[in-house]
């Protein structure tokens, strides 16, 4: 399929860490509940599943911020357990409490069952990701995005949100190679979820540890990490002779960025309690970083908001061969209120010039 041709390619480029003009951002979660828009397209879509489920609806809502924000890059707009869904577990959304499974993992029989699934089931995502990419008109380049399999696992076998992961580590003690045998399908699917999408159109691909963070040293190293190398090592790294960037975020890694940086990704995510500074100097700037502004920061003044900006930045510090890109160290609130973004966005493309001589 041909797409229109990249005009603004900053974000592709500051992740190979090469010399751009200023700091691309986007935010994680930019298509979303704190935008009036996005409210109105849920309605018309009736559920949650159906706003993700359809083309049409995912290409409206993830253009939507876009429309409103001089973002570097769109992200697609689905959600990490549209890969659990496929493999069988039931996927549903309750009111007030998340999602949930109707058939979490918990029996060595469940277990034994789970399979990659047919691909085909998630067309309706990659027809996403190829409708959004020519809806995008080459204005900024589109990423795509997975679960880790640890977090996705989670999921699987709590099934549903966790505070104390009480199921998950309850296996992982006890049952270890029964985890293992999970982690593995599950990493291998998720590889090849994110081919079809890079196949798709996808210009970047970004894995979601969201609960990588709850695992103690070590264990991180055993259950998480390794099956992210494992998906990266099986990524298609180009596509139509275009390189194909990998960010890896473990919301709460910092203490293993070194690690993180060993599992062949282009760029390392990181939340608000790192140091960009620090965070540079440990890994020599042989990666890109992406983040790290606090998602709080965007309840605060104009004033503030600019000047936390303008704190990130500097704490990056002039860019020479490093490469970073501006992001949220973690989702954008729903509370957020609009206007407040759009300083966000104009502090990091104004004050950013000057640290790219």
């Amino acid at each position: 399929m041909a797409f229109p041709v990249l005009q603004n390619d900053v974000f592709l480029r500051a992740l190979q860490r090469q010399h751009v003009p200023y700091t691309p951002v986007w935010l994680m979660r930019q298509a979303g509940r704190y935008l009036t828009e996005y409210n109105e397209t849920r309605a018309r879509a009736g559920s949650f599943l159906g706003l993700a489920k359809n083309p049409d609806f995912a290409t409206e809502v993830t253009l939507q911020p876009l429309d409103r924000f001089p973002l570097d890059a769109a992200i697609l707009f689905s959600d990490i357990l549209m890969l659990p869904d496929a493999m069988g577990l039931g996927l549903g959304f309750v009111a007030g409490e998340g999602p949930q499974f109707a058939r979490p993992l918990r029996t060595q029989q469940d277990v034994e069952q789970l399979a990659v699934p047919d691909m085909n089931q998630l067309r309706y995502v990659f027809d996403a990701v190829s409708q959004i990419r020519q809806s995008l008109n080459g204005r900024v380049p589109l990423i795509g995005f997975a679960g880790s399999p640890w977090t996705v696992t989670c999921y699987m076998v709590e099934g549903r949100g966790s505070s104390d992961y009480r199921q998950i580590k309850t296996m992982m003690y006890a049952q270890p190679a029964m985890l293992h045998h999970i982690l593995e399908v599950t990493a291998q699917a998720t590889a090849q979820y994110l081919n079809e999408q890079i196949r798709a159109g996808a210009q970047a691909v970004m894995i979601f540890d969201s609960w990588g963070g709850v695992l103690a040293d070590g264990l991180y190293q055993q259950f998480s990490l390794a099956y992210i190398t494992k998906v990266i090592s099986q990524l298609e790294r180009s596509h139509d002779g275009v390189t194909v960037p990998v960010i890896s975020f473990t919301k709460g890694g910092g203490l293993w960025l070194e690690d993180i940086v060993n599992s062949g990704c282009d760029a390392v995510g990181l939340d608000w309690t790192v140091s960009l500074n620090q965070a540079r100097k440990r890994v020599g700037d042989r990666v890109a970083l992406q983040g790290n502004i606090d998602p709080m920061a965007l309840f605060g003044t104009e004033d503030a908001i600019r000047q936390e900006v303008r704190r990130v930045i500097d704490d990056f510090g002039p860019v020479t061969n490093g490469g970073h890109v501006f992001n949220l160290g973690h989702g954008i609130s729903q509370f957020t209120p609009p206007q407040n973004v759009s300083f966000l966005v104009d502090e990091v493309h104004s004050y950013s010039a000057s640290k790219h001589g």
